[in-house]
């Protein structure tokens, strides 16, 4: 009976082990084609480089817009000489239908967004943009909102409306010289632009609101010295701009200005640098900073690619969504992030004496 019984258990040991011989077989000749494409040194597979499929995939992947320069508006008030962003079109996207597209770069990755145009406080005398810097931070919780203006239509009733939900208001002033301003294109009616630019200092500081200047360096500025009216308004930044040309928006025949009469060398730019280089909120940026590190969206939520000296635009990103849209930017990620692109922009971070 005992001897019956393991005969069973030698049979059915037997059935398995030629089972597994089996199944072992099929296996090895599965493996066969991929063994013979392996290296022949085994060292090497902890070698962690990315295979040239893997870096081609990383290289295509599309930049996230960390900080994103909106510019809803190309209407204008001033007529700068040198403006690159010309009231080509007099469109201004619905208001919920820009609150959708700053929902989805939000969403894409955006920490950041300026409002600029155009000024930005032409659209329903300022309470457009207020409505959208409400809601980018209210809503979106953004971490920095921020407004370039030339400043000549804010009055003091909108930072009481909309000064809380703002970060840095920037001012455009090229010059603090009046008959210099007025060849520049940067003065309506008898408004003086220095008198407003302090009122506006003022008003930023009464309403928590980080108060910066831009400047355009140009043929009618270049030999000015700043020093003394800069450090007397101590902007938190003094975003300082080589005086640059595009296609078709201040150079060309298709251009609404002629901006070839203002232009500088770039020895000129450094020397007016170098003369302001005790200022310690200077923040300089050549054209070659400048082209390809900024993400610029128009008034039709395309994102403007300069790189050929031109705007040439994308899909916009409320058809297309913000990936497919930012791949054709020709934005430069890495030029970004070097010119100083990200820093502390948050006014709750930058422990200001208000």
């Amino acid at each position: 009976m005992q001897l019956a019984v393991l005969g069973r258990l030698l049979s059915v040991g037997r059935a398995v082990l030629a089972a597994l011989r089996g199944s072992l077989g099929a296996l090895c000749w599965s493996l066969a084609p991929l063994s013979l494409s392996l290296p022949l040194s085994l060292p090497r597979w902890r070698d962690s480089a990315p295979r040239p499929e893997r870096q081609r995939e990383w290289e295509d992947a599309a930049p996230t817009p960390t900080s994103v320069n909106y510019h809803f508006t190309r209407q204008c008030n001033y007529k700068c000489g040198f403006c690159f962003h010309t009231a080509k079109t007099s469109f201004v996207l619905p208001l919920e239908e820009a609150k959708r597209g700053l929902a989805m770069l939000k969403e894409a990755g955006m920490e950041k967004i300026n409002f600029s145009g155009g000024e930005p406080f032409l659209q329903d005398r300022g309470e457009f943009v207020g409505k959208l810097v409400q809601f980018c931070k209210q809503e979106l919780e953004l971490p920095s909102v921020s407004i370039v203006s030339n400043g000549s239509l804010i009055r003091k009733q909108w930072f009481e409306k909309y000064g809380e939900y703002l970060d840095i208001l920037a001012i455009s002033c090229d010059s603090f010289d009046e008959d210099v301003n007025v060849l520049i294109g940067r003065r309506q009616g008898k408004k003086n632009h220095v008198e407003n630019l302090h009122k506006l200092r003022q008003w930023c500081r009464d309403h928590t609101v980080a108060f910066k200047i831009n400047s355009v360096i140009n043929r009618f500025n270049v030999e000015e010295d700043m020093n003394e009216q800069i450090k007397a308004l101590n902007p938190v930044r003094w975003k300082v701009f080589q005086c640059l040309l595009i296609e078709g928006e201040n150079s060309g025949e298709d251009a609404l200005r002629e901006a070839e009469k203002f232009v500088i060398s770039d020895e000129d730019f450094d020397r007016f640098l170098d003369r302001h280089k005790d200022v310690s909120c200077l923040v300089p940026e050549s054209n070659q900073k400048m082209r390809d590190s900024y993400l610029i969206l128009d008034e039709y939520m395309r994102f403007l690619n300069c790189r050929n000296g031109r705007k040439e635009p994308s899909k916009s990103i409320l058809d297309v969504g913000v990936e497919a849209a930012i791949k054709f930017s020709g934005f430069d990620e890495k030029m970004f992030l070097k010119r100083g692109g990200k820093y502390v922009w948050s006014k709750a971070d930058m422990k200001l004496d208000w």
